[in-house]
């Protein structure tokens, strides 16, 4: 058996592993998680969407960010195009495919293919980075510790971020994968105001998500705390950036439900806190896919996708109709 087959297998085996454990865990506790789930009105759902909308467009504005300052600006409409379309390989298992849809958009409205590669990968780098920094005041909640360790994990946590955020370090971290992957490198480094602005984006995107977590924790009936509203506004970025890194599974799911309910479940009961991040998983989800065909009617409009038969017959070629 080669290599790639077996991390092949023991991805599916994890990614299973991880998602029978969450319906295990759900389906256990069904009869309280279906009544807070019932407490979530339409209304509050329709709320909740809003902030998570905002938050997953900021992440497009972060990414064009950084695309412009390697040498490729894009308006936002193809920028749209491009990022919300390929966000949904993120849903694939494996690392890979949102990059490499993004690429392949990117090509058609002249875009280097390593140029979009290299702007993805620094976003998921960021967005990593930036999901730790936001959450870190949710890790004394994790942990049941006292609220003095959020503070120690600040003074570890964002020294750190700008350190791996300053430019000569950034680009010498590109500069090496490129060499890895054996591709020619940049023409043009990140600028330090591009990077800044992309963290502050970033930053702002996660604390989004949390209002849309804040909004689903009311809707359910938690008493309202100081600890349920630093779960709720700075849980979802840890538990997401966290998930982020777990690539074997599709979107991270039941990676970052499970996470998010450990840290909601500091300020209400387990069943509430499942709950709520099964919604959220169903409004993120719906969000990314009423963006992504948004973006393919884009996409489609300005021929940055094509169809089989375009490329099987290419522009000046007549495609020959059915008998």
């Amino acid at each position: 058996m080669t290599r790639a087959r077996t991390i092949s297998i023991v991805r599916i085996v994890v990614a299973v592993t991880v998602v029978v454990a969450v319906v295990w865990g759900v389906a256990r506790n069904w009869t309280e998680i279906s009544q807070d789930l019932q407490r979530v009105s339409i209304g509050a759902l329709l709320l909740s969407f809003v902030p998570a909308a905002l938050g997953t467009w900021l992440t497009m504005v972060g990414w064009r960010v950084i695309l412009a300052d390697l040498g490729s600006p894009l308006h936002l409409a193809p920028a749209g195009g491009v990022w919300f379309v390929g966000q949904l390989g993120k849903y694939l298992p494996g690392s890979v495919w949102t990059v490499l849809m993004q690429a392949d958009m990117a090509s058609h409205l002249h875009v280097p293919r390593r140029r979009t590669g290299v702007a993805s990968l620094v976003t998921i780098g960021l967005s990593v980075l930036t999901g730790l920094i936001v959450g870190a005041a949710s890790i004394p909640l994790l942990l049941q510790q006292p609220d003095s360790s959020a503070l120690v994990w600040a003074i570890v946590g964002i020294p750190l971020l700008a350190f791996l955020c300053w430019p000569p370090v950034l680009h010498r971290i590109v500069s090496r994968g490129l060499r890895v992957l054996r591709q020619p490198p940049l023409e043009k480094s990140l600028s330090g105001r591009a990077v800044l602005v992309a963290v502050v984006i970033f930053c702002v995107a996660w604390l989004c998500f949390g209002v849309h977590i804040f909004v689903l924790a009311n809707a359910v009936g938690a008493e309202p705390s100081a600890n349920l509203t630093v779960a709720s506004l700075t849980g979802f970025a840890l538990s997401g950036a966290l998930s982020m890194v777990t690539v074997i599974l599709p979107a991270g799911i039941g990676a970052r439900e499970g996470l998010l309910t450990l840290i909601l479940a500091s300020a209400m009961p387990v069943s509430a806190g499942t709950a709520v991040a099964l919604v959220s998983r169903f409004v993120v989800t719906l969000v990314d896919v009423l963006a992504a065909a948004a973006g393919w009617a884009y996409a489609r409009r300005h021929h940055l996708v094509t169809s089989r038969e375009e490329r099987e017959h290419p522009a000046g070629e007549t495609v020959p109709k059915e008998p």
